[in-house]
């Protein structure tokens, strides 16, 4: 049988868009608030989905816990605040 599950996470992130070969002036301009010295930041909401089939010995499609961890290891630890 084939089934999708759903793991959500919500981190922030900021960035900072700036080209050094132009002024503060023309950065300001082209960029606007993305372009603050002490960055600008952003709310996210992620949502993962896995579609397959269900494995027969543990009625899983794929263990929660550990999608939530690869979740946390590889996109909230890298990029949350």
């Amino acid at each position: 049988m084939r089934l999708s599950v759903f793991r959500t996470a919500h981190f922030n992130a900021a960035h900072r868009l700036h080209n050094p070969s132009w002024s503060d002036e023309k950065n300001s301009e082209v960029f606007g608030l993305c372009n603050n010295p002490n960055y600008h930041g952003h709310n996210y909401d992620l949502e993962v989905k896995l579609t397959g089939e269900v494995n027969p010995e543990t009625g899983y499609l794929y263990d929660l816990k550990i999608l939530k961890d690869v979740i946390k290891m590889q996109i909230e630890n890298r990029f949350d605040h």
